[in-house]
Formats: structure tokens, sequence, C-alpha cells
């Protein structure tokens, strides 16, 4: 497979790259900055230099042509105000689902939170997020030519991945550490049954691929 990931250079997407160039898919990264380009090419993906907060739409959807997935791993940060919630977590997961949809890639995965909601409640900046995530999810789900899936871990962590998870449409709240967040995305970016599925993901029994197949239907 051809993925074009949101976010490169974030904690999660470079993790995610490392498995995903380990499997033998070929990965492309859209980093912010050019300093972060060699990070990238050591995780095994190529990096392509565009800023989402002022590509348009068609600039994006040169870059997504001829790939079989797209995903959203793209965030302002824990350190960022209110104004970058709206204009990369909302904004440029909304570009870039239109540019998706533009370059006619179906396959659509986006990595939310939990607690996501367009109606959420409150003024200081994690409310912010969490409703500019909320209201990138719906957008994302009103569109009819995306395969997509979403997905909300828990709290992150960068203890050492386990392996072991628990996936449903609602797990309540966890902690997860960020390499299994990587596996469980690689492996949903290998099942197509999960399109139309949005899941919680915190730590659990169950093995990734386990978990995986079970909210497939398999």
């Amino acid at each position: 497979m051809r993925i074009v990931i949101a976010g490169g250079h974030g904690r999660i997407a470079l993790r995610l790259e490392r498995l995903l160039a380990a499997r033998g898919d070929e990965v492309a990264g859209i980093v912010r900055k050019a300093e972060h380009a060699d990070d990238l090419r050591q995780a095994g993906a190529e990096p392509v230099v565009l800023d989402l907060e002022s590509a348009s739409v068609e600039e994006v959807a040169e870059r997504l042509r001829g790939a079989d997935a797209a995903l959203f791993a793209a965030g302002a940060g824990p350190g960022s105000g209110a104004g970058r919630k709206e204009t990369v977590d909302k904004a440029a997961a909304v570009l870039f689902a239109d540019a998706a949809v533009r370059a006619g890639v179906r396959r659509f995965v986006i990595v939310s939170s939990m607690g996501a909601d367009p109606a959420h409640r409150g003024d200081e900046v994690f409310d912010v997020y969490l409703r500019a995530k909320g209201e990138a999810d719906a957008y994302v789900r009103g569109l009819d030519a995306l395969d997509w899936t979403i997905l909300r871990p828990g709290r992150l962590t960068d203890d050492a991945g386990t392996g072991l998870v628990r996936l449903e449409a609602h797990t309540g709240r966890g902690p997860v550490p960020r390499d299994d967040v990587a596996a469980v995305l690689a492996e949903l970016l290998d099942t197509p049954a999960t399109a139309g599925l949005t899941l919680e993901l915190i730590s659990g029994p169950a093995p990734v691929s386990v978990a995986v197949k079970s909210v497939a239907g398999n």
C-alpha cells in the first residue's frame, strides 16, 4: 500500500511510519518544517513539506493522488492555544478529508481523542480542543466518498507497548502507550471492514490483531 500521513512528525506518526515501512508499505509523511525531513527518512517514510494551515485543497490532493489510504494524525500539540486547535485539529483535518475526496483516496483514518464532541461545552483550551476534534470527526462521517475509520485513544503514554488493547465503540477512560496506538492504526489501515466505525482505544486484554478483527466482525 501507499499511505500518506498528515502530521508525519508526530510521536504516534513516527512510530506508525516505522511499522508500515518495516512491513513493506510505501509511506509519505506531510510535515510543516523541512528540518523534520531527516527524522521521517530514518523512520522509512518519504517527507512531504507542506503547511496544512495554509495549503489549498488542490495542493494537498496533489500529494494524495495515487495513495491507497490517507491518515490524519496532525495536532496543534499541548502547548498551543485555542486558535490552533481550530486551524489544525479541526480545519486541517477537514482540508485533508476534502483533499482525499478530490484525489479519489477512499480509505481514510483519523486519529481523534477520547471525549471528542462537537457539542462539548466550556471555554478552556482543552474544551476547545475536544470540540474541534468532535467537529472534525462529524465532518468526516458526513463524506460518503470516504471509507473512514475514527480512532479515539485514551490518555497517551510513552510506556513501551504491550501489544494488548481494548478496542470498542466505548471503552471507558484509561491509558494507552503510543506504541500500541501505532500498532492499532497499522492494523486498521489493513482492515477495510472497519470503515464506518468510531472506536475508542485503551490498554486491555486482547492482542492488537484480535481486537481489530473483533470490531471488524471477523
